[in-house]
């Protein structure tokens, strides 16, 4: 018995989404601009800007040149988490998207579109979790 797949036409394109965090993320971290607008906030927690001694500038660095994406940290493509290295400490990443108008309240209904998505980059010490 063979069974044939049928892509799902109302879930986004992951390769969209991905490229989209990319991007946002090189922007928020490096400062590289995006080839079109990208809505979106970087927050860090208080214990990474309390770290001293440059540490949160390298984990910036870091995550916006984080580029390991496998299956096993990036389930559904989407390009939204990492976790980095920084002097034996570990650095999480999240990127959550919301709906643009929703004061951060709702999920982006469609999160492929940065026109209505809004992206909010969260950067942490793991320890913090």
């Amino acid at each position: 018995m063979s069974m044939t797949v049928q892509p799902l036409p109302d879930r986004p394109d992951p390769t969209v989404i991905a490229a989209q965090n990319d991007a946002f993320r090189k922007l928020a971290c490096l400062g590289v601009p995006p080839a079109q607008p990208i809505q979106g906030r970087m927050h860090v927690t208080r214990s990474l800007m309390e770290a001293g001694d440059g540490f949160m500038a390298e984990a910036v660095k870091a995550t916006g040149a984080f580029d390991t994406f496998e299956p096993e940290n990036d389930p559904e493509g989407w390009h939204d988490f990492g976790a980095v290295e920084i002097r034996g400490e570990t650095v999480f990443w999240k990127i959550d998207l919301y709906e643009a108008d929703s004061d951060f309240r709702y999920g982006a209904e469609t999160p492929d579109n940065p026109a209505t998505t809004m992206r909010v980059l969260t950067i942490m010490l793991a320890r913090d979790w």
